[in-house]
C-alpha cells in the first residue's frame, strides 16, 4: 500500500533536526520513500491532509510493565515500598497467564492509540512459560511494534535464565519469531556474591542486552553498578531504568561503557525512585529515552514523558541555582531535547535508530500526525518541539502508521477490538477481586495516609473589624 502525508509541519527527527513546514511525506510499501515538498504518489496512495497538524517519526517507550495495565490506577496512592509489597511479595502471584495476556493487550493498544509505535514490555511478571507465551500473544495480536524484555520477580534471574522452560520458550517465540527485539530484564541487588552473574552470562550466550532497574532507592545502587563493570558486564546495549540515586562514578561508567538510560520521570517523582535524573545524564554524556513505567499508577503516553521531564530538570536547575543564591536566566534543556529523546533516543538505545525513531528515506514507516481541528489547544503552532512538549495529548493523535500500516485514522484506531480487551481486562479484575477478597482488595488500593504536621501559626487572628480596619483576636 502507499499513503502520503500532505501539507504538514514535518519535525523528520534526522540528524540535523530537520524541520519542513508545509511538506509531505510519501509512504511506500513499510518504508518511508520521500520527504519534501509537492511530492508525487503513486495513484493508488491515500491522501492524508496534514495541513493544521504536525507529522512526526512514532514515538519509542523503552520501558512499560504491560502487565499492570489491567490494573490501571490502581495504585495511585502507593509508594515504591507499596507496589513491591504488592506485586512482588503478595498479590502480584495470583496473576495468570490469561491475565498478563489481557493487561498486554490493553497496554499495546493503548500504546499505538498514543502514537507510541515501538515499546519495551518490561514483563516481570512471567512466572512461567505459559505467563511469556501469553505476553507474546498479546502483542502479536496488535499490530504495533513491540521488544519483549522477559523478566520474572519470583525467582532470581540465575534461576529462570537456567530452566528448561524459558529456552524452550525463546527458540519457539523469539527465534524467527514476530517480536521487534528482546532483552533479559533482571536487577543487580549489589551482593557482593554476584548471583546475577548467571544472567548475564545467559544474556550474552544468547546474544541479547540486559535492561536494569538501576539507581533505585533502597532497592539498587552504585555496588550492582560496581559488580557489572568489574565483572565486563556493562556494554552499549544494556538500558539502565531510572538511575536516579547513582554517584558520579557509576554515571561515568555508564558513559564509558555506551549504556543508556531510561528515564520515567512520571515514576521518579511520585514513587521515590529517586529525583529524575536528566539533569545529571546531560553532565555525564548519557543517552537518554524516555518511558512510562506502569499505569498502575500513571499515564501511558510519552505527551507526559515529555512534560514531566521538561518541568523535572528545569526545576532542578532552579533549585540548584537558589540554593547558591543565583538565578537561572537560560534552559539548558530543550523542547527539542525531549522530543528527541521520545523518537530517535529511543531508537538508539534498542539498537533501532537506522530503522526507526526518524522520517528519513529508507527507515519503516512508523509515522504520526498530531492534528485535531475541534481542539483550541491544536493552533497556533509556532514553537513545534514546544507544541509536541508542553501543549499536545493523546487525544490530538489523528493518524498512526506502523511499518506504512494505517492503525488510527482520523482520531479512531482501525482494526482493534476495544470490546473484546475491556472484557479480558474485566475478568482479571474480577478474578483479582475474588481471590484477594473484597477488603484486602480495598485495603491495598487505599493504603494509611500518615498522619499530617501542621505548623503552631503565630498569627491567630479571627476577625476583620471594617469599621475599625483591623484584625479582632
Amino acid at each position: 500500500m502507499s499513503a502520503i502525508f500532505r501539507n504538514g509541519l514535518v519535525l523528520t527527527m534526522d540528524d540535523a533536526h530537520t524541520v519542513l513546514p508545509g511538506a509531505d511525506v510519501l509512504v511506500i510499501d513499510d518504508r518511508i520513500a520521500e520527504v519534501g515538498h509537492n511530492l508525487v504518489a503513486p495513484g493508488d496512495a491515500e491522501e492524508i491532509d496534514a495541513s493544521g497538524g504536525i507529522v512526526m517519526p512514532g514515538m519509542i517507550d523503552t520501558h512499560r510493565h504491560m502487565w499492570q495495565t489491567a490494573m490501571r490506577g490502581y495504585g495511585a496512592d502507593w509508594t515504591l515500598t507499596q507496589y513491591f509489597v504488592w506485586y512482588y511479595l503478595e498479590s502480584g502471584k495470583l496473576f495468570r497467564p490469561e491475565d498478563i495476556y489481557a493487561g498486554n493487550l490493553l497496554s499495546a493498544i493503548e500504546a499505538i492509540d498514543a502514537g507510541v509505535t515501538t515499546t519495551v514490555d518490561w514483563s516481570h511478571g512471567l512466572q512461567t512459560p505459559q505467563h511469556a507465551d501469553a505476553a507474546v500473544d498479546a502483542l502479536e495480536a496488535v499490530p504495533g511494534r513491540f521488544v519483549l524484555a522477559y523478566g520474572n520477580i519470583q525467582q532470581g534471574p540465575w534461576e529462570w535464565t537456567a530452566s528448561d522452560g524459558f529456552r524452550d520458550f525463546v527458540r519457539r517465540r523469539v527465534d524467527g519469531g514476530k517480536l521487534a527485539g528482546f532483552q533479559l530484564a533482571f536487577d543487580v541487588t549489589g551482593d557482593p556474591a554476584f548471583p546475577e552473574k548467571a544472567a548475564f552470562e545467559a544474556a550474552r550466550e544468547l546474544g541479547v542486552p540486559v535492561t536494569t532497574h538501576a539507581g533505585v532507592w533502597g532497592a539498587t545502587n552504585d555496588e550492582g553498578i560496581r559488580l557489572m563493570y568489574e565483572n565486563g558486564f556493562m556494554s552499549p546495549g544494556t538500558v539502565y531504568v531510572h538511575a536516579a540515586t547513582l554517584s558520579s562514578d557509576s554515571y561515568h561508567r555508564i558513559a564509558a561503557t555506551g549504556g543508556s538510560v531510561s528515564v520515567s520521570t512520571e515514576s521518579e517523582q511520585s514513587a521515590g525512585q529517586g529525583y529524575p535524573p536528566t539533569w545529571q545524564l546531560r553532565k555525564h554524556g548519557i543517552p537518554v529515552s524516555l518511558s512510562m513505567d506502569t499505569s498502575v499508577w500513571w499515564s501511558g503516553d510519552l505527551f507526559s514523558a515529555m512534560r514531566t521531564t521538561l518541568s523535572a530538570d528545569r526545576s532542578r536547575e532552579h533549585l540548584e541555582a537558589h540554593a547558591q543564591q543565583q538565578t537561572i536566566t537560560n534552559h539548558h534543556l530543550r523542547a527539542e531535547q525531549v522530543v528527541d529523546w521520545a523518537t530517535r533516543g529511543g531508537a538508539r538505545a534498542l539498537g533501532m535508530d537506522s530503522r526507526v525513531g526518524a522520517l528519513t528515506p529508507g527507515r519503516q514507516a512508523d509515522v504520526v500526525l498530531l492534528k485535531n481541528d475541534a481542539s483550541p489547544v491544536m493552533f497556533p503552532i509556532l514553537n513545534a518541539y514546544g507544541h509536541v512538549a508542553f501543549q499536545a495529548q493523546r487525544g490530538d493523535v489523528h493518524t498512526v502508521l506502523i511499518g506504512g500500516r494505517v492503525v488510527k485514522r482520523d482520531g479512531r484506531l482501525v482494526g482493534t477490538d476495544l470490546a473484546a480487551a475491556r472484557a479480558k481486562v474485566a475478568a482479571t479484575v474480577d478474578h483479582l477481586r475474588e481471590t484477594m477478597g473484597e477488603e484486602a482488595w480495598l485495603r491495598g488500593m487505599n493504603p494509611d495516609v500518615p498522619e499530617a504536621e501542621l505548623f503552631d501559626n503565630p498569627y491567630q487572628y479571627t476577625q476583620w473589624d471594617a469599621g475599625s480596619a483591623q484584625w479582632k483576636h
